[in-house]
């Protein structure tokens, strides 16, 4: 039996065992070399000698390749190349300290990466000391200077255990935290200082220290310090007094405020544009998060893929910034197909230039192809128009709708201005305000002839809406509530002119019960005021039903309808309202909802003969926000009204 020296490890241990095997070799090379010329002439057909007695059982060099050798060796150069499979333990540590020093171990470890590949002997002990070095390594990290790690090898047959046995030693401990440069500037010295954090008599944690220049860093850009330099860091250790002294210099070089934007390269944007965009102007005190907040703004816009800011110095105290913009691509061409109970076939393709009317001038073109809707038309949008997320649009379209409440021909000519939110920055409050002149040719049914009738409109609006929200997050919300308040005045000129006002009013709330359970609410209110139903368009009286509105029920069904046709006719009030429970379990969710409301020819919204619409949904949450799938019935449905609705949408309902 051989014994495998722990200290010298398998290597050696393979080297000493083919020393003991082979000892003739050693004997060979110490005789002296014989003259040739003595050799007699070799004889293949003549026996071999016997070899050699030297203690060594020898193989009977005359057996036939097939025959089993009886007395060959159990152990030895066959077993180290043998392939063995192992698990890891560590030892000596507390089960803090494992269990954060494994989070760290684990991904570095050659014996991890490789532990579900049978390894021999010599490849089992190179890498437990390859991790033997690493563990050390993070333990000085922590501290631990005078750690020191053994290697092991228990078990027997192919199933092994390695384990890395540590002394971690005493834990060093800062005796003192120098960062001189810091003092000279007395104002900000402390609040400097409580961003580095660490203190005197903490652990020399390499992480923590590394953690602290970060943060010193970015609170010198907060505090204004634009050409801060912070030099190389220093830390002496004591092995008697087992402490260590920090020495960090920096040099804040004085605050500073913004001065002027430089646009360096092929300019995308002017620098007036971009000062446009900016959070400042020039001559506030400089902030570095201004900065990245211009940078991420930049590239919010869909125009650039690469932006590049530079502080330079300016006149006196101020600091100029250096802006080099890389372009995306400028143009997009999209489509999308559907298809809906109650809207049939719908293809859209679109053409767009983000920057056709620079700076940020959008145009679109888009055409819609269905067999209820067909639509040409132009939008230009620009974004960030004379001030930060502020939006100018403009349309122009030639549609033909063709729905079961009316059939309407129409040419729209509407720009508007708005305060945006989108998913980077959700504002509280937003707005819009336009104008819009409408041309349209529209067939729906006289309710007291029964007939069918057509008629043109010219139509003048004034929409403007108001909206407040107060949620969490702007596809997802778990929390909080929102309104919206939106108005339109409109005057008509169909056998007459008149006028009447649209107004609608939305509310939602949102209450968390659990941490993965949430119940949502809304309401909606609305009303026509100043002209009656029948002298209003049909296209621009209230309807309901759908997946945005009353689930369960076919797209605008609620509400009355007439006599001939049994299709709807609008109103001019709405009462809408819906509950659901939002239970997730990882990126899933279960969301059982109750909607109900109903469309009335009277100008007040009503709360009596609402029609109810239940189901369930399917939620996937994904970083961009919930895709929806609901399925829902009427609970009172009436003749007409399908007994399963599929509604399939991006974010929640509401």
């Amino acid at each position: 039996m051989f014994q495998v020296d722990a200290g010298r490890g398998v290597a050696a241990a393979l080297a000493a065992l083919l020393l003991c095997a082979c000892p003739g070799a050693l004997l060979a090379q110490e005789q002296p070399p014989a003259d040739p010329l003595d050799l007699p002439p070799l004889d293949p057909s003549a026996p071999l000698d016997p070899l050699p007695d030297l203690g060594v059982d020898w193989p009977d060099m005359e057996a036939s390749p097939g025959e089993a050798i009886a007395d060959a060796p159990a152990a030895g150069i066959a077993d180290a190349s043998a392939g063995l499979r192992y698990t890891v333990r560590i030892e000596g540590l507390d089960p803090d300290t494992e269990t954060i020093l494994r989070g760290q171990f684990e991904p570095l470890s050659t014996l991890e990466q490789n532990r579900r590949e049978p390894a021999n002997a010599a490849q089992i002990d190179r890498r437990a000391r390859e991790d033997a070095d690493l563990l050390a390594e993070l333990l000085r990290a922590r501290g631990y200077y005078d750690a020191l790690v053994r290697t092991r090898v228990e078990g027997a047959g192919s199933d092994v255990t390695v384990a890395l046995e540590a002394e971690p030693g005493p834990l060093y401990r800062f005796a003192e935290i120098r960062l001189p440069g810091i003092e000279e500037s007395s104002e900000d010295a402390a609040a400097l200082r409580d961003a580095f954090g660490l203190k005197a008599a903490e652990p020399v944690d390499a992480a923590r220290v590394a953690a602290g220049e970060a943060a010193l860093r970015v609170e010198l850009g907060k505090r204004g310090y634009a050409f801060a330099e912070v030099g190389e860091m220093d830390v002496v250790l004591d092995h008697e007094t087992r402490t260590a002294i920090l020495t960090l210099p920096v040099n804040p070089n004085g605050t500073r405020e913004f001065g002027r934007i430089l646009v360096e390269g092929r300019p995308l944007f002017g620098a007036k544009h971009i000062q446009t965009i900016a959070r400042w102007k020039p001559g506030a005190p400089y902030r570095a998060a201004l900065v990245e907040d211009l940078r991420r703004a930049l590239i919010a816009t869909g125009l650039v893929s690469a932006v590049g800011i530079r502080p330079v110095p300016g006149e006196g105290r101020s600091v100029d910034l250096a802006i080099s913009l890389e372009r995306a691509p400028m143009r997009t061409v999209a489509g999308q197909a559907g298809y809906g109970t109650g809207e049939g076939i719908r293809l859209e393709a679109s053409w767009q230039h983000r920057n056709l009317l620079p700076p940020e001038g959008a145009v679109t073109f888009r055409g819609v192809a269905g067999t209820q809707e067909q639509l040409i038309g132009v939008v230009l949008r620009r974004n960030n128009f004379l001030r930060r997320d502020q939006v100018l649009n403009a349309q122009f379209a030639i549609s033909h709708i063709d729905r079961a409440a009316y059939d309407a021909r129409t040419t729209i000519l509407a720009g508007s201005i708005e305060r945006q939110t989108n998913l980077i920055w959700q504002k509280k409050w937003t707005w819009s305000a336009g104008a819009e002149l409408v041309a349209t040719d529209e067939e729906d049914v006289d309710i007291e002839t029964g007939t069918t009738r057509r008629r043109t409109f010219f139509i003048g609006a004034l929409p403007a809406s108001l909206s407040y929200d107060g949620s969490n997050d702007l596809l997802d919300p778990t929390t909080g509530y929102r309104l919206a308040l939106r108005v339109s005045p409109e005057a008509s000129l169909q056998s007459g002119t008149f006028g009447y006002a649209r107004t609608q009013i939305d509310a939602s709330l949102y209450q968390p019960f659990t941490p993965t359970v949430t119940l949502a609410g809304r309401i909606r209110l609305g009303t026509i005021l100043g002209a009656g139903r029948d002298r209003i368009a049909p296209s621009r009286r209230f309807y309901a039903g759908g997946g945005g509105s009353v689930r369960g029920y076919g797209f605008q069904r609620l509400g009355p309808r007439d006599p001939v046709f049994d299709d709807p006719i609008g109103g001019r009030s709405v009462t809408e309202f819906a509950i659901e429970a939002r239970i997730r379990r990882g990126n899933w969710g279960i969301v059982p909802f109750l909607d109900g409301g109903n469309i009335s020819t009277s100008p007040l919204p009503k709360f009596d003969n609402l029609r109810f619409g239940a189901g369930i949904g399917v939620r996937y949450h994904t970083r961009f926000g919930p895709i929806r799938v609901d399925v829902g019935t009427p609970l009172n449905r009436r003749s007409g009204d399908g007994r399963v609705a599929v509604y399939v949408s991006l974010g929640q309902a509401f």
